[in-house]
């Protein structure tokens, strides 16, 4: 079924708590594991249509922000979904203490009980207000950059159809472009210094009543980080400092030298040939149709998955007015169906969408077996595991895409995987610190990450940006306003698909196979568990980040475009 046909119904609260309730008891008391087991079943039917009523307006609503019928229904779902959360608290609470754990564990999986501990561990009802004000928050956030309309070049754009002009070879154009996207964090800066504010308050609020020292203890709570901490997350920062940064740092000589310019600026950093970035070699049609021969040539599992979301429109690509910014994947359990949102701005971008949303849609896709909720989805740093290994994976198609740019793309999206690690350990470093002082002023918190950024970033140059210069580049990162403490992930991951970058290479067959099996088993295992299932080496393990950025540095050494 297409998209577009798909039921949209508000769900009636009091009704599904009765109902919910009366199972929710009945797998308490239930006197076999069958008979719980059937229960669960039924129950897990009733949760699905409900994920999936979220999951349709949360769709709809990001694809036209303007649209007053899907606002209505966010603002239902923000006030509602802690309700909800409380439903399944007390499901929650069953399954825990039920006499036929084990048989649970045969059936779901031990990370499932993970899942549900952490869950427990991370609600209770007297935080219900608290996160009703959270989810409130987060929507203001999205809407604010969504507000964005700006004049330029002749049009009205939002900050994703600047993106364009901010990669243009005419640095007058970067400069101009650049000047516009900021001028708008600048001039909002006193509503995104304020909404940040109260998140960090209300998530603090929600941390003590929870119990915990602080909201950091929560935050990895929340993230399902079942089998690694924050002191062995610290341990691989310290790795990645000692041998990632110094990388990152010679790539951004290489490409100041390349593009001639004997100071990269903030301006700059995106643009890596003077002739011009790769770019895609036509619109977005032309794009789909090169995808459909791309993962009809994959493989038979990626022809079935992409042909399933092109015959039930489970992609809205292209940006316009009123649609939210960014992309993503979500999973809609009562279609069995993944969708895939995002903003195509005529980039190489448009691309890695392409390819890093569809290792999560395709990862959903061959797991849809599995009907329990929470493990639809693994944790967040395996699931990026899957759609950062799908960019690499692909690479043998991208001529497809970018014809006589094809080498520009593959050295700078390589040498963009080393970059980005350093950023992502900013990212995760100042939400520790915020976290951990939350009493620190606006100026404070915009003082530390300007400090992050000197010592992971030291390339950095603001040059006639003082909101930049003063540490404003966090407004426009989304997950510390919406999803605290979800970017560490992106990092680890990144260590896991360069090793599949390396394997594709070296064993085709075996590296996709490996890729294969860390897709069907959904989000039944660990982040750990899923390495070892891949055959891969996990983050933390010393050794592991020097061995990988030898073999990469090696790649750039040799295969730098001029």
């Amino acid at each position: 079924m297409q998209f577009s046909k798909f039921e949209y119904t508000r769900p009636n609260y009091n009704k599904d708590k009765k109902e919910i309730s009366k199972l929710v008891n009945k797998i308490e008391l239930s006197s076999t594991y069958s008979e719980q087991k059937e229960n669960i079943d039924k129950l897990n039917k009733l949760r699905n249509n409900i994920e999936s009523m979220s999951t349709i307006c949360s769709i709809r609503h990001s694809i036209n922000t303007e649209d007053s019928f899907y606002e209505k229904e966010k603002q239902y779902w923000d006030e509602y979904s802690p309700l909800y959360e409380e439903l399944n608290a007390a499901f929650y609470n069953v399954i825990i203490n039920s006499k036929f754990k084990e048989n649970i564990i045969h059936d779901y999986g031990k990370q499932f009980i993970s899942i549900v501990e952490y869950s427990l561990k991370a609600f209770s009802k007297d935080i219900i207000e608290d996160l009703q004000e959270e989810n409130k928050l987060c929507s203001e956030y999205t809407k604010l950059l969504a507000s964005a309309k700006i004049n330029f070049e002749g049009e009205v754009r939002n900050l994703s159809g600047l993106g364009t002009f901010m990669l243009s070879s005419n640095r007058e154009m970067r400069i101009k472009a650049s000047e516009a996207y900021y001028g708008f964090f600048e001039q909002n800066e006193e509503k995104f210094d304020d909404l940040f504010d109260k998140l960090v308050k209300v998530r603090v609020t929600i941390a003590k009543k929870l119990g915990f020292n602080n909201f950091v203890e929560l935050g990895y709570i929340r993230m399902k980080r079942t089998d690694y901490n924050s002191e062995m997350v610290k341990k691989f920062r310290e790795q990645v400092l000692e041998y990632i940064v110094p990388v990152a740092s010679k790539l951004y000589e290489r490409q100041g030298r390349r593009i001639g310019l004997d100071q990269l600026t903030y301006v700059d950093e995106n643009l890596e040939f003077l002739s011009g970035n790769a770019t895609p070699k036509g619109d977005s049609k032309y794009i789909i149709e090169n995808g459909k021969k791309m993962y009809e040539e994959l493989s038979k599992e990626t022809e079935s998955f992409f042909n399933f979301m092109l015959e039930n429109e489970l992609m809205d690509l292209v940006t316009k007015k009123g649609k939210a910014a960014g992309g993503y994947c979500t999973y809609i359990p009562n279609y069995k169906s993944p969708f895939i949102f995002s903003n195509f701005n005529q980039t190489s971008d448009d691309i890695d969408v392409l390819t890093h949303e569809a290792g999560h849609a395709f990862q959903l896709y061959m797991s849809r077996w599995i009907e329990m909720p929470e493990i639809n989805f693994p944790t967040y740093e395996s699931c990026e595991i899957h759609s950062m290994s799908m960019e690499f994976i692909t690479w043998p198609w991208m001529e497809l895409f970018f014809k006589e740019d094809t080498e520009k793309y593959k050295f700078t999206h390589l040498s963009s995987a080393i970059k980005f690690i350093p950023y992502g350990i900013v990212v995760d470093e100042f939400q520790h610190e915020v976290y951990e002082k939350p009493n620190m002023t606006k100026e404070e918190r915009k003082n530390a990450w300007r400090e992050l950024e000197k010592k992971y970033l030291p390339h950095k140059n603001y040059e006639g940006c003082e909101f930049l210069e003063k540490g404003g580049w966090w407004f426009k990162q989304g997950h510390i306003f919406k999803n605290p403490f979800y970017y560490i992930d992106y990092t680890l991951a990144q260590i896991c698909a360069l090793q599949f970058w390396k394997k594709i290479r070296e064993n085709k067959e075996e590296g996709w196979t490996d890729y294969l099996n860390i897709c069907k088993v959904g989000g039944t295992k660990s982040f750990l568990e899923i390495v070892n299932i891949g055959n891969l080496k996990s983050p933390f393990e010393d050794g592991c980040v020097e061995s990988v950025i030898k073999t990469i540095e090696n790649w750039l050494d040799k295969g730098e475009v001029k």
